[in-house]
């Protein structure tokens, strides 16, 4: 079994942060964004990491505004997808936007991004609107996708149905999960 990890974000791994979006998102973050959203108390950023968090597989992060998770960031890196990482990620989020209390969940994503798109859908996103050429290197149009109801039991129930498929699927990877809370 290999080892994963699930905690926040910290200091000293700021430029793998930067590799790791750049390798995922193009660059479009900065060390300096990341730095921000490691100091704001709006953010809910989380990090999985392997080899003792040496190695950075992926990231997801929200902003809290006022009953809403803006969904910012969710990503994982290339040679680790299809394992169920990124939805451990998002499953991570959404629990986090629970415990606060959080009403809805808002993010957006490429038209292109079919996989982004799927795994969405298994959580209950559903399309809101479109937002045309909103990726300015390529020009792309972004769809917002949202998820409401965070704070109704059903969700709740739906949390705890998630986490055993989310936990086989991790095993039948050869992971171990460590949760550190932080």
């Amino acid at each position: 079994m290999k080892s994963l990890t699930l905690s926040s974000p910290q200091t000293e791994q700021l430029s793998q942060l930067v590799e790791l979006d750049r390798l995922c998102l193009g660059g479009l973050w900065t060390k300096e964004g990341y730095q921000r959203e490691l100091k704001s108390p709006n953010s809910s950023f989380w990090v999985l990491s392997a080899d003792g968090g040496r190695s950075l597989l992926g990231c997801g992060c929200f902003w809290q505004i006022v009953e809403e998770a803006h969904i910012t960031l969710l990503m994982i890196h290339p040679d680790y997808q299809g394992q169920g990482l990124g939805q451990l990620l998002l499953y991570g989020l959404l629990n986090n936007a629970v415990q606060r209390q959080l009403e809805r969940a808002t993010l957006e994503v490429r038209v292109s991004n079919q996989i982004a798109l799927s795994l969405y859908e298994k959580f209950g996103f559903q399309v809101a609107g479109r937002r045309k050429g909103y990726y300015q290197k390529t020009g792309e149009d972004a769809l917002i996708l949202w998820r409401g109801d965070l704070h109704r039991p059903q969700f709740q129930q739906d949390l705890s149905r998630w986490w055993p498929l989310i936990s086989d699927r991790l095993t039948q990877n050869h992971w171990q999960l460590h949760w550190v809370k932080g």
